[in-house]
């Protein structure tokens, strides 16, 4: 399981970062974002705030964006990525044709 970093855009704009660091998750909104006071949080799970989330394991919110049963599985055998590397899976397949306006970019 890879560690890597990945922007997060909410309707194409960009709202965070999510980094995966020696088995740490972490999300930390951009400044700019935070800023912008018509801007929402992503998640209830995630709300604005200037300190990084940091978690043992893969957000929830972002978990919800894995496909799962068949299309998990083809997804993996196509990509050639373990089941359980659900980072990676994200990287690889949450980049555009997602549901809602959340896109997951790799940096």
């Amino acid at each position: 399981m890879i560690d890597g970093k990945a922007n997060i855009y909410f309707n194409d704009i960009l709202v965070g970062v999510l980094t995966k660091e020696k088995g740490k998750y972490y999300f930390r909104y951009t400044e700019d974002y935070l800023l912008n006071e018509n801007n929402p949080p992503i998640s209830l799970t995630l709300p604005k705030q200037k300190e990084p989330f940091v978690s043992d394991f893969l957000f929830p919110f972002f978990y919800g964006l894995l496909a799962e049963g068949t299309n998990k599985e083809l997804q993996c055998r196509i990509l050639k990525i373990d089941e359980n590397d659900h980072f990676t899976r994200l990287l690889k397949t949450a980049g555009y044709d997602t549901i809602g306006g959340i896109s997951v970019r790799s940096i």
